[in-house]
């Protein structure tokens, strides 16, 4: 049975730091791309940043681009998030998900961490 928890998520101030953890199991976790995704309050889910399965490369959307790292650990089958600099528009739940930029819709996805930015 395929399972992947996040957590880190909480409430913190513009300018911020949090780092988000989400542990996976009953998967081949190596083998596989790895993605954070987002949905904010009244929104839709979007894309944040992904990693490939050896994690030598990461990718970012433009409006993370400079302040998210996106790293994974492939011995503890854990991916993490580290977000910096947060702004009030980052306000969302943090989901990780099984997948690219062009795929985590149709890949394992995990119930999510929140991340409450305020000023």
């Amino acid at each position: 049975q395929v399972k992947l928890v996040e957590s880190g998520g909480g409430s913190v101030q513009t300018g911020g730091s949090r780092k988000l953890s989400c542990v996976g199991s009953g998967y081949r976790y190596t083998d596989h791309c790895w993605a954070w995704v987002r949905q904010a309050p009244g929104k839709e889910l979007e894309w944040v940043s992904s990693i490939d399965s050896g994690g030598g490369s990461t990718y970012y959307a433009d409006s993370v681009k400079g302040r998210f790292a996106i790293s994974r650990d492939n011995a503890k089958n854990t991916l993490y998030l580290q977000l910096n600099s947060l702004k009030t528009e980052d306000t969302a739940m943090y989901y990780c998900a099984e997948g690219t930029k062009k795929s985590w819709q149709r890949g394992y996805r995990g119930q999510g961490t929140t991340v409450t930015v305020s000023s």
